[in-house]
């Protein structure tokens, strides 16, 4: 077994050029992936609807 000590802002930047590095698709179906396995830990089941949230900002300010 390999073991590399990486600073964690090095990784984060790997994580980065790493998933900016995939096709959306396969960005797209890892969040997804990830969102049930979330909601089914939190909840025990996935919800049949998610409320969508809505943020808005002034970018004027």
């Amino acid at each position: 077994m390999v073991a590399n000590q990486v600073k964690i802002d090095e990784e984060d930047l790997q994580d980065i050029l790493f998933w900016l590095d995939r096709p959306a698709s396969e960005r797209i179906a890892e969040v997804t992936r990830l969102r049930r396995a979330y909601y089914s830990w939190l909840l025990g089941s996935y919800p049949e609807h998610i409320e969508r949230a809505i943020n808005q900002r002034n970018l004027d300010a």
